[in-house]
């Protein structure tokens, strides 16, 4: 949806701005001069007729600028972003098994969101600056420069209509969603290749052989360990006298009932 956002109000965009001028001779006067201009804005391309105030003669101009280039970039970037998203959708829904075989599908899912990332910040940028020459070519202010007739003071060039921009800001708002969008993902993304995963386990197998080089180190097998008695007290565990005495406790009874 985002990049569906980001290419339509870029690619569907039209604008037109208005000028008038009115020459010494009121007979010579255009009030109306309009100027229309579209996507991919090659405003070199786009032509007028204004005035001269020198008699009935009109001359013939021309916008100044060539910006398709930052505006095609982006707005094809947002359809293969569309087309990408859409086919990953289905392969989600449809082909989890084969998305996950031999973990081929996340791992090409991986790149292709960092490639596309990276693509929506470099194309965002430049059409934010190609937008920025596009408010400045189209300034009625900058188009009347052009016209000769506005450059005699007995003359006056007004701008009578500036054209309305706001679906083009739209457009740049969305391409920079659409980065923070798709960086945001590279995270969930790579959750799937099982590089995550793999890397808890071996932090957690490192934990687990810590403790066992610790409890084999010379902390157990000092003087209280197996060379003293401390840890060990077979003496005391296994005492003649006490331990054997059983023998004395049976035998006791056995010879005094001898005896009687």
């Amino acid at each position: 949806l985002f990049a569906i956002f980001a290419f339509a109000t870029c690619g569907g965009y039209s604008g037109e701005l208005r000028l008038g001028v009115d020459c010494a001779n009121k007979s010579e006067s255009d009030l109306s001069i309009d100027i229309a201009f579209a996507y991919p804005f090659r405003l070199h391309q786009v032509n007028f007729e204004a005035p001269t105030c020198e008699g009935k003669r009109r001359e013939a101009l021309a916008l100044i600028g060539d910006f398709s280039s930052s505006a095609e970039f982006f707005v094809t970037i947002a359809v293969f972003a569309f087309l990408y998203s859409l086919a990953a959708t289905v392969v989600y829904i449809f082909f989890q098994n084969k998305y996950r075989e031999n973990n081929r599908g996340p791992l090409i899912d991986f790149i292709v969101t960092v490639v596309f990332s990276f693509l929506w910040l470099v194309s965002s940028s430049a059409w934010a600056k190609g937008l920025s020459d596009v408010k400045v070519a189209t300034d009625p202010d900058e188009v009347l420069l052009l016209m000769s007739a506005c450059k005699q003071q007995s003359n006056k060039c007004l701008p009578v209509r500036s054209p309305v921009m706001s679906s083009l800001n739209t457009s740049v708002v969305f391409g920079y969603l659409n980065f923070i969008l798709w960086a945001g993902n590279i995270w969930f993304v790579f959750k799937e290749t099982g590089w995550h995963s793999s890397g808890q386990r071996h932090a957690a197998d490192t934990m687990e052989k810590q403790p066992a080089g610790y409890n084999q180190g010379g902390y157990n097998q000092d003087s209280y360990g197996p060379a003293g008695g401390y840890n060990q007290p077979g003496s005391y565990g296994q005492v003649g006298e006490y331990g054997q005495s059983q023998s004395y406790g049976q035998s006791g009874p056995t010879s005094f009932a001898n005896q009687i």
